[in-house]
């Protein structure tokens, strides 16, 4: 849980980097995450000295006789400008070549850069990291997630964040299980990946590794906060940390913010890879991981933009003959998944009615080839302030057949539709995840089967009678009223006797002057 007195150190911090001089919101957030990762290195060091000292088992240490005073908890306390000189010069260096634990960072810190140039800053930012809880398990998560929260510009290529509710209804939907193996091929932050981490814990976890605690709100109202241990995941710890979570992008910075977030929460070596998985070189580099690999793929790809035919993969290319980037990654998003696997996967509206030749073919793919579970179509403001765009999430199993598709058309999503997306009380998500949970196949070819709802079936025969078309507007039914006029001849005999009233009170004032 993120108190204020937390959420107000960590705004001192982000001042503290903006006024120094670096405004850029993923710089900074990167920087945050060097420092984070320096002092994370050293609590680990600390950790597994004490169990040297209290085992007598020798340990891989991070740290040579030669680097003691590199440790977080010796520079510190170093003058500013030696400070800045000791982590520029020496420990991003270092992060280059670190092994043991932390090394899922190896790959992206090679080309680790401190852009702190200031002394002063250098000094207030490790002075406000030191005070950040991260050594309480439970808290780093959501104090990663705060600091991820103000990421309000949209990265190139229509990258942007995905809201935080609208992953948690996806992965409910889904209800990923302990032997899934998970991934997103375009992964930003892991948002995700940390989302379905803490779905686990919570759903593995007994009535007695709950912990709940109340706390007093920014506004002084109380709430309650619940913990969970996960301690029916300890049998499959070694999976979880190493090979259930894996995301890809190749964008440096987003992958170190997104393994910190994933470490942060609580996975000590998620799968992070520096890869655009739409290239040919995938499937070069990761054989094992293009096809035919995962259990459950949740994603929201980059929406806009076009590629050179030549960088894509042929498989990919065969599926769906295109330049465009949201439907490519839904092309390879199916050959990642397993035969039986799921995907959960936001698309712009223009998947579900685009009158192009790939538009169609992809269309056809997901509901000839597989099991077009559910469309859910959401409001055009859901990804404010960074894009006003309609989008869908569509919901597939590979490799089964489709005979009904679900459709929901979501109206409300709890925050208002504006720039502001301020909290307000309409909120059709928990109606949505129930509905989808207990959605009856047996209603689909009966009279139950409403399409005036925001909820309701749609067969297949009907989807391929409107050319593979998924847009719910296609299939929604609208209500309509008859609106019952007056006759001509009485408002206008309304109007005269209302004419006459005014006169009559008109005239009677008039007596009274």
């Amino acid at each position: 849980m993120i108190t204020g007195p937390l959420k107000s150190n960590i705004d001192k911090l982000w001042t503290e980097f903006w006024t120094g001089g670096i405004a850029n919101p993923l710089t900074v957030i990167e920087q945050i995450t060097f420092l984070m990762y320096a002092r994370l290195l050293d609590l680990h060091e600390q950790r597994d000295e004490k169990r040297e000292q209290q085992t007598g088992r020798p340990f891989t240490k991070r740290f040579g006789a030669d680097q003691q005073h590199i440790r977080w908890h010796r520079f510190m306390h170093e003058e500013k400008e030696q400070m800045l000189k000791i982590v520029r010069d020496e420990v991003f260096p270092q992060f280059r070549t670190i092994s043991g634990e932390g090394s899922v960072f190896a790959e992206f810190m090679k080309d680790a850069q401190c852009m702190i140039q200031k002394p002063s800053l250098m000094e207030s930012a490790v002075e406000m990291i030191n005070k950040l809880p991260l050594e309480n398990s439970d808290t780093k998560g959501d104090l990663y997630e705060y600091l991820l929260s103000k990421l309000t510009t949209a990265g190139i290529n229509g990258q942007f964040r995905t809201p935080r509710h609208i992953i948690r209804a996806m992965v409910e939907m889904l209800d990923p299980d302990v032997t899934d193996r998970i991934a997103d091929p375009s992964c930003g932050t892991a948002g995700f990946l940390t989302v379905a981490y803490e779905y686990l814990l919570e759903k593995y976890t007994t009535p007695q590794g709950v912990h709940t605690e109340t706390v007093i709100d920014d506004k002084g109202d109380k709430q309650e906060f619940k913990t969970y241990n996960g301690d029916l995941l300890l049998d499959y710890r070694e999976h979880v940390d190493k090979d259930m979570f894996h995301g890809f992008d190749f964008d440096a910075t987003m992958l170190r913010i997104a393994a910190m977030n994933l470490v942060m929460h609580g996975v000590a070596q998620p799968a992070i890879h520096y890869q655009d998985t739409l290239s040919g070189r995938f499937a070069e580099r990761y054989p094992m991981q293009s096809k035919d690999a995962y259990t459950k793929i949740y994603a929201n790809p980059p929406f806009k933009g076009s590629l050179d035919e030549e960088d894509v993969d042929p498989a990919i290319l065969r599926m769906v003959k295109t330049k465009k980037t949201e439907l490519l990654f839904v092309a390879q998003i199916l050959r990642m998944l397993k035969n039986g696997g799921q995907t959960a996967i936001i698309v712009p509206d223009g998947v579900l009615f685009g009158s192009s030749k790939a538009h169609q073919q992809l269309r056809q793919n997901l509901v000839e080839n597989n099991e077009l579970q559910a469309v859910v179509s959401l409001p055009s403001g859901v990804f404010r302030p960074y894009a006003g765009v309609s989008t869908a999430i569509l919901f597939i199993t590979k490799g089964s057949q489709t005979d009904h598709v679900w459709f929901y058309d979501l109206q409300a999503d709890g925050f208002s539709l504006d720039d502001k997306r301020t909290e307000i009380k309409d909120n059709d998500i928990p109606e949505m995840v129930a509905n989808f949970k207990s959605r009856d196949k047996a209603v689909a070819i009966s009279e139950e089967n409403d399409k005036t709802q925001k909820a309701f079936w749609v067969s297949k025969q009907d989807i391929i009678g409107n050319k593979y078309d998924l847009s719910i507007n296609r299939y929604k039914e609208t209500v309509h009223f008859e609106e019952v006029y007056d006759d001509p001849m009485v408002i206008l005999e309304k109007l005269m006797a209302l004419e006459n009233e005014i006169v009559a009170d008109l005239k009677g004032l008039e007596s009274m002057l």
